[in-house]
């Protein structure tokens, strides 16, 4: 297997609106994140994700660009930015910007020259089609966030197509100006000094031929890895990436590991790695026997030809602890435990800020709360079906974007030491339990094991390009499995439930080494294959076969 430094990386993701506030609008910025970098080092992470930080209406948190090579005035200035990637460099940490060009705001020049007239020289640029014989849309597609992939423009007469918000109009990349223009961009980027992208749904760039109606339009599939995706991401690789020692990871969903290949195969010239979202969109709570399988077919499909990664949330998905764990009485542990497997399971790990302290999902009281455009587009869709407001909004709640969107809990002050402002989002009520300083004050935290678990993966390959194998395939409450390189091998033990749990460890464990626990009294070795793990309880042991 080819060794790379982003096989071996830990990325941190930066949600900077939420990470930390120092001119007190209420949005945090580049500064912010500057000021924290030395927060983000103790952790040991090798790689900061940083969220678009480019000139936007905001209609969508930054991922509505109207001008790729500017910076928003929420965020800072450009200055504000070479600073950030000067200080993070300094630190031995890498920065890697989202790259989104699936689609621009249709405040983007390009958009705006595009719509003034059905002869402008850019209208190709973006996709535009005429309505049917009634009048209605070009098809029955739905968005991401609305009923329709299509918006009617009156001065033309034409409908143009997003994948997203209407203010989010899909780039053409038939056309090849469009992603000469794009690659020149993405240059720019890179001449500056950053270490890759995060690329926003990079599979979503080609279209359907003709755009037919699907038979069910609710499946919303037929948006994503269709004929001329791989054309246009090798001929990206060939004029840009291959150029640059970099990272790129794909947004990739609606992916099988047999797709997945196809975009981060060693052999393809595409991709270096991707998020898939078996785990983040196809399974909306705790599911043990799903994920293992998950698992199990990942790693058959990519072991020692491509490359995969770990993450259990983002800033689009509800935060971990909440989602997949125990928030309430188990909390810490369950944290823990969520973050050994992360971080053990074959991939690259990613840490979405928060994470680290055990911050959690919220329960706002009212949709008015909320900022997340895709909850709100389709609460008042469904509420517009005259369904129950309040049935809507709590159906809508555990899975909203805002979950994981509130600030980073600093400390116990007001605003959870985010802000001098009012805050852009409401902080999690809980912050004055959960936050920064109180894990730093605590050797036990959920932070320090964090930093134990980053540091382990740096000292032991056998982590990172050892092989897996699951040892508990039926079992719905314990996760047993082993990674092995060469002549090591590492057992990590995971009880995944609120009960004690009684287990035999394999016959070879005996003597083994513990390496790390997330509970406190546990032997150093293995003297007794017979065990009982305690709720949330998570073990690695390692020994020489």
């Amino acid at each position: 297997m080819k060794r790379k430094w982003w096989k071996e990386a830990v990325v941190y993701q930066v949600y900077w609106r939420s990470f930390y506030d120092t001119d007190g609008d209420g949005y945090g910025d580049i500064n912010g994140v500057i000021q924290k970098l030395d927060y983000i080092k103790k952790l040991g992470v090798d790689v900061i994700w940083l969220n678009p930080v480019y000139e936007s209406p905001d209609k969508d948190n930054g991922y509505d660009i109207s001008d790729y090579r500017a910076i928003m005035d929420k965020a800072g200035t450009i200055e504000d930015w070479e600073r950030l990637l000067e200080e993070a460099h300094k630190r031995d940490m890498k920065l890697i910007m989202d790259l989104v060009v699936n689609h621009t705001s249709d405040q983007h020049n390009w958009f705006q020259e595009s719509r003034s007239s059905i002869d402008n020289p850019k209208r190709d640029w973006y996709i535009w089609r005429d309505p049917k014989p009634d009048g209605g849309p070009p098809n029955n597609w739905r968005s991401y966030f609305t009923p329709s992939t299509w918006e009617y423009d009156d001065k033309t007469g034409q409908y143009y197509f997003h994948s997203f918000a209407v203010e989010q109009p899909d780039l053409n990349w038939r056309n090849p100006k469009v992603r000469e223009s794009i690659f020149d961009m993405m240059k720019f980027w890179l001449d500056k000094g950053i270490n890759g992208f995060r690329m926003d749904v990079i599979n979503l760039l080609a279209k359907i031929e003709g755009f037919p109606d699907a038979e069910k339009p609710e499946k919303i599939n037929y948006l994503g890895n269709n004929p001329g995706i791989h054309q246009y991401l090798q001929e990206m690789n060939e004029k840009v990436l291959r150029h640059y020692d970099i990272m790129t990871v794909g947004e990739i969903p609606f992916v099988t590991p047999e797709d997945g290949l196809k975009y981060v195969g060693e052999d393809r010239g595409e991709l270096d790695t991707l998020f898939h979202f078996q785990v983040a969109d196809d399974m909306p709570e705790w599911n043990m026997l799903q994920f293992k399988d998950i698992q199990r077919e990942w790693f058959e499909g990519m072991f020692g030809k491509g490359w995969n990664s770990q993450f259990l949330n983002n800033h689009d998905h509800t935060r971990q602890v909440t989602r997949y764990g125990n928030d309430g009485t188990y909390r810490e542990e369950s944290a823990k435990l969520l973050a050994t497997m992360v971080h053990t399971l074959p991939g690259t790990p990613y840490i979405f800020q928060g994470e680290e302290i055990g911050m959690t999902g919220v329960d706002f009281d009212s949709i008015d709360d909320y900022q997340d455009i895709a909850m709100k587009n389709k609460y008042e869709e469904e509420v517009g079906k005259e369904r129950d407001p309040q049935e809507v909004f709590k159906e809508l709640k555990p899975l909203s974007r805002d979950n994981s969107r509130t600030p980073v809990q600093w400390d116990a002050s007001e605003n959870a030491g985010f802000t001098d402002g009012e805050a852009w989002i409401a902080v999690n009520p809980n912050y004055e339990e959960i936050n920064v300083e109180k894990a730093l004050d605590d050797p036990h935290s959920i932070f320090y094991y964090y930093q134990k678990l980053i540091a382990l993966r740096k000292e032991n390959d056998v982590m990172v390009y050892g092989d897996y194998a699951d040892l508990s395939e039926e079992d719905e409450r314990l996760y047993m499995y082993t990674r092995n390189l060469e002549d090591h091998t590492w057992l990590i033990v995971l009880n995944h439930s609120d009960e004690n749990y009684e287990l035999t460890l394999p016959e070879e464990s005996i003597n083994a080494e513990l390496k790390i626990s997330n509970y406190q009294d546990v032997p150093g070795t293995v003297s007794n294959r017979y065990m009982t793990l305690r709720p949330h309880e998570a073990r690695i042991y390692s020994y020489i076969k």
